[in-house]
């Protein structure tokens, strides 16, 4: 069985964080009107990254941390996880990407860093070649990995093909499970960027917004499959999804202990009921991710790559 959790995780180090203006067409959730220079986006965001890297180690948690680069350009660099994924095989999978400049974040000698640090590639399985068809799977952002129960939850969208998700699920051996999830926005219902912003796995328990899933038949069968799995269903509002309050990661640390990682907007966003739910299973890791969630319309999840490779 593979584990679900890991205590191993890689983090991009910004250089240039702004609003990508490539991916808001269809990330609702990114804000330009901030007001400040690019030069005080990018302090901030670089502040708000180094603290979340910090309360990482500080709770025993083994963060690799890769620098970004000036050139080419890429604002989104700083979320690795649509790009690229690790297994316990050894196997490393690359993503085709939505937006042009971000296809620049695919870097292999990543992987070179990864390598001295001990850890093991066997393989690289590269999908990115589905952008020359304008068809696109970003990662661990498009598809929630239930590892241990082999299960692949993906909400289709511009981003996350429906072909391709069925593809990934066969390639890994996952049994997949594909849905519609819609937001609000200005009085219509369109498809959330990501699943992971509306959705997150854990070992014992899952948060998810099933409010988005306006199809009957497809909550059900979420909720059964679910269910099924072991899973404790932590249900949240479309309001609390604005807050980023889906967008979470359960990991291990290096002594065993369990934690859920998540942003201060989404801490605050939930109730006390939602939170003991939540605690009786793992303590709350949260950090203040403000400037990151406006301009780039992702959080504390979409930050980290998980590094599930065997290490040497």
């Amino acid at each position: 069985m593979e584990k679900q959790l890991t205590s191993n995780l890689m983090m991009v180090r910004p250089v240039a964080f702004r609003m990508n203006e490539q991916t808001a067409v269809n990330n609702f959730y990114q804000n330009s009107d901030t007001g400040l220079s690019e030069a005080e986006i990018q302090a901030k965001a670089l502040l708000e990254f180094d603290e979340y890297v910090e309360k990482l180690r500080a709770h025993d948690l083994n963060v690799t941390v890769i620098l970004d680069t000036l050139k080419p350009s890429s604002p989104d660099s700083i979320f690795p996880n649509n790009w690229i994924s690790f297994h316990e095989s050894g196997e490393v999978i690359l993503y085709p990407m939505f937006a042009e400049n971000r296809r620049y974040e695919r870097r292999l000698d990543i992987l070179d860093i990864l390598k001295t640090e001990g850890y093991q590639v066997e393989k690289v399985t590269d999908f990115s070649d589905y952008e020359n068809s304008n068809r696109f799977l970003e990662g661990t952002g498009s598809m929630i990995l239930d590892r241990e129960n082999k299960i692949v939850y993906a909400a289709i969208s511009e981003r996350t093909d429906t072909d391709l998700v069925e593809m990934a699920a066969r390639h890994l051996g996952y049994h997949p499970v594909v849905f519609e999830a819609l937001q609000t926005v200005d009085g219509e219902r369109l498809p959330i960027y990501h699943t992971n912003v509306m959705m997150a796995v854990a070992d014992k328990f899952a948060i998810i917004c099933l409010d988005s899933i306006d199809s009957k038949k497809e909550r059900r069968e979420v909720v059964e499959a679910l269910e099924n799995s072991g899973k404790e269903i932590i249900d949240i509002t479309e309001k609390q999804v604005n807050s980023f309050a889906g967008n979470m990661l359960q990991v291990e640390n290096m002594s065993g202990h369990k934690y859920l990682v998540m942003s201060r907007s989404a801490h605050t966003s939930l109730t006390n009921e939602q939170l003991g739910n939540i605690e009786k299973y793992c303590p709350i890791i949260y950090s203040s991710l403000d400037t990151i969630e406006e301009l780039g319309g992702g959080s504390a999840r979409c930050m980290i790559a998980e590094v599930f490779l065997p290490k040497q």
